[in-house]
């Protein structure tokens, strides 16, 4: 697209829908899309919204529409959802945006201002949970198609737009499964553009990750009471210096950076939750259960990074004479970095900057999104979206109605060809 013309009708018919995008927001918004894994009810009411929407922009007609369920018998549906619109364009070549339906769940209540699943629209912010992380990219992903065929305007890409489940939990049923299972037939010719992470300009375009290790421990020593301690192998204590020596060692082993991760160009290695132990003060402890979280660069070995684990883990057992068992809870190697050069990064690249004009950058970054997966696959795939940084997860959570707009605006000349 090299119409200047057409480019300014395209933003402007965007600029347009700007209430009508913030209404579907709020709409989709008030879903709770918590896991089943997480005590929540899942995607499927919050799916079946976002294709009311869809057939109410008209985008059904001359699209397909497809459902993709895959089993979870944690769901009280049986099954989690996910939605995608295909919808023809001038080739064959296949443009693919994917969001996540999933969020988080609310957290402490006391610490929002608002009801956390009853969209609040206030000083150009909509205030919801999913609000940021990743109800806005849904709604100006769907806006984007519906400016273009509010124009007449033929995409130049088949888009497929898709709308996921459980990329919270690490897509187990939804983008992992579709691709290992060959549910959907991916091609390395495919152009993948995933609207997460992000940051408040809308300069930068991740086209790397850090690899991703979530470990889960389980100290056991024994239980006695408190004024006795000698008769007890006291668990919290383990567990505590257990997760100093581990978080020291991680650090002292793979201390390296890389200044494509700038900020955060070394890697991380945080310990993170606690479980509960015991209910009473007076208790010493028989069992404690932690986990840490890893965000290893790219050139470091998984592998490499659990041999050290099990060291330690050796050490302190011996130490302290308790036992210490640890699993994987999520487990993502770093896959190879997408070129900058590759077409969608070129095709993205122009779009910001006539949009946003800034110059993007491209990086990488300790966040895990959708696109591991595809990398893993040799399908060229960028991560971008202007968005309020830190604010994902957090209490009082808000997307910037104007970051949905311009996502929008960029979504759709990257749709039109550029």
């Amino acid at each position: 697209m090299n119409n200047n013309g057409l480019k300014d009708d395209i933003l402007q018919e965007i600029e347009s829908l700007r209430n009508e995008m913030t209404k579907s927001l709020c709409r989709i918004l008030q879903f709770p899309a918590v896991s089943p894994h997480h005590g929540g009810q899942g995607e499927e009411a919050k799916a079946q919204e976002v294709l009311k929407i869809i057939k109410e922009q008209g985008l059904g007609e001359g699209a397909k529409l497809e459902w993709i369920r895959i089993p979870d018998e944690k769901s009280h549906t049986g099954n989690r959802p996910s939605l995608i619109l295909y919808t023809p364009g001038k080739t064959q070549q296949r443009l693919w945006m994917f969001c996540h339906l999933d969020v988080v769940s609310a957290g402490d209540r006391t610490l929002w201002n608002t009801d956390p699943f009853n969209p609040v629209v206030k000083d150009g912010r909509v205030y919801a949970r999913g609000a940021n992380d990743n109800g806005h990219a849904a709604i100006a992903m769907i806006y984007a198609l519906k400016a273009l065929k509010n124009l007449n305007i033929t995409p130049e890409y088949e888009i497929c737009l898709g709308f996921v489940a459980d990329e919270m939990m690490g897509s187990r049923y939804s983008i992992e499964p579709m691709i290992r299972k060959k549910i959907v037939n991916f091609s390395k010719d495919d152009m993948i553009l995933i609207p997460d992470g992000g940051e408040n300009t809308g300069s930068f375009i991740e086209i790397a990750e850090k690899g991703l290790l979530q470990m889960e421990f389980t100290v056991s020593g024994k239980q006695c009471h408190a004024s006795t301690p000698e008769y007890g192998i006291n668990a919290c204590r383990v567990a505590n210096i257990f997760s100093v020596i581990l978080d020291e060692t991680l650090h002292k082993t793979f201390p390296d950076k890389n200044e494509l991760f700038s900020p955060e160009e070394y890697s991380t290695f945080e310990p993170t939750r606690r479980y509960i132990n015991v209910v009473s003060a007076n208790v010493i402890p028989g069992f404690e259960k932690l986990s840490f979280d890893c965000r290893v660069l790219p050139h470091v070995k998984l592998d490499d990074v659990i041999k050290i684990v099990k060291e330690v883990m050796e050490n302190v057992m011996s130490q302290t004479g308790a036992q210490i068992e640890f699993s994987i809870a999520e487990r993502d190697d770093p896959a190879p970095r997408t070129s900058p050069d590759s077409p969608i990064a070129k095709l993205l690249e122009k779009a910001i900057s006539e949009v946003l004009n800034v110059k993007p950058r491209f990086g990488g970054c300790g966040i895990g999104t959708f696109s591991v997966f595809f990398r893993h696959e040799g399908i060229p795939t960028v991560v971008w979206q202007q968005n309020t940084s830190g604010l994902a997860q957090q209490p009082n959570e808000y997307a910037e109605i104007e970051h949905m707009t311009n996502n929008a605006k960029v979504f759709a000349l990257v749709m039109a060809g550029g």
